[in-house]
């Protein structure tokens, strides 16, 4: 018995789509505001940062990053690299970078950092479904050293 099976229907996914709604959320970082953020999260996201479980984005927004904000005078990224992979509708990025902080203080806080997201895409829409990071001071180099 032969069986005719339909070539799938649906367009294959657009991963940098998932990259472009990375990009807006670090963008939003720099520019110390987090309005309409929310929209690129999934109601249901997970954040977990530097060890900690930080809840849902509006929960992370209300208790860690929206008042962190607003004692910084500024958010660089520097240095920043994606990679992302996927499978149907779901997207797994990577993202390392470096960054600084000024806080109001003026004092400035360099880091190092990594995140890994898995993002849904529904609708045409893709969202946070899920993001980790965490950083670290840099490593000092040895001068003319590795």
């Amino acid at each position: 018995m032969l069986v005719a099976v339909p070539a799938q229907a649906t367009e294959p996914a657009d991963y940098q789509g998932a990259a472009a709604a990375l990009a807006q959320y670090k963008s939003a970082m720099e520019k110390l505001d987090l309005t309409g953020v929310e929209a690129l999260f999934s109601p249901d996201a997970q954040i977990f940062e530097s060890g900690g479980v930080e809840g849902n984005f509006a929960h992370y927004r209300d208790h860690h990053m929206g008042p962190e904000l607003k004692e910084f005078k500024s958010f660089t990224f520097r240095n920043y690299k994606i990679s992302v992979r996927g499978e149907g509708n779901i997207a797994i990025a990577t993202e390392t970078y470096s960054f600084s902080i000024v806080l109001a203080s003026g004092e400035t806080i360099e880091r190092d950092g990594v995140a890994t997201s898995v993002l849904k895409q529904d609708n045409g829409k893709w969202q946070i479904f899920n993001l980790h990071s965490s950083s670290r001071k840099p490593k000092v180099r040895p001068a003319g050293g590795i």
